[in-house]
């Protein structure tokens, strides 16, 4: 008993962390994903491509792999060394910029499939009405997106949950990175694959939550229909 309380405290700590990036990279990637949209539709056809360029190199490389580019490449290029803060804080804080850009622009196709998913018509009726470009996407657009995206949404929020291990690959110390310590010597144990595997509880009771929460937000946009 001892034993399985000391493995459940240190989790529960570490797993405070992947909850931290899981907030950050949200509040983050949520804005910056509409702002990468707009330049994915953009009329003027340099931006357009050279956004859609970006978002298919961030979509199409592993994101493990870019973890480790953002964290050590920096380093590798500059005379004055690595540009994080030293020890987890500059860790936590590379982990977090990338996890925003990669899910940024997830998010963008998202938000673009949403938005175009409008018919047209609609547009031209605000107009038709007197209503401005802004206003008719404030009023008219946006509104009907939101219905469309949250069943992606949903997706991406619980694959994030998920992806907040992959930090543990420039030494993060989230809850994965303190299950594997157990097996190694943590708290005076060695030895113990079991705190891994438990490790799993944690994600899928968290996805859980998120999924009832975005259960019975479907449900409050059925006025939508």
């Amino acid at each position: 008993m001892e034993q399985f309380t000391t493995v459940v405290g240190a989790l529960n700590v570490s797993f405070l962390l992947n909850l931290k990036l899981f907030a950050i990279t949200l509040l983050g990637a949520i804005p910056l994903g509409l702002v990468i949209s707009f330049g994915s539709m953009c009329r003027f056809t340099p931006l357009r491509w050279l956004t859609r360029t970006v978002v298919w190199i961030i979509r199409g490389t592993p994101l493990m792999l870019q973890l480790y580019i953002i964290f050590f490449i920096p380093g590798m290029m500059l005379e004055s060394g690595s540009p994080w803060p030293a020890g987890s804080s500059g860790r936590f804080l590379a982990a977090s910029i990338m996890f925003i850009i990669n899910y940024a622009c997830y998010f963008s196709e998202i938000y673009r499939g949403g938005i175009q998913g409008v018919p047209v018509g609609q547009q031209e009726a605000g107009l038709v009405l007197g209503l401005t470009r802004r206003q008719i996407f404030f009023k008219v657009t946006l509104l009907q997106m939101v219905k469309r995206i949250v069943p992606p949404m949903g997706n991406e929020f619980i694959t994030l949950v998920k992806d907040t291990s992959l930090a543990n690959v420039i030494s993060v110390q989230e809850i994965i990175w303190a299950g594997k310590a157990f097996f190694k010597t943590s708290h005076g144990y060695s030895g113990l694959m079991w705190p891994i595997f438990f490790t799993g509880v944690y994600f899928l009771a968290f996805s859980g939550v998120l999924t009832l929460l975005f259960d019975r937000l479907e449900k409050k946009l059925d006025y939508f229909k």
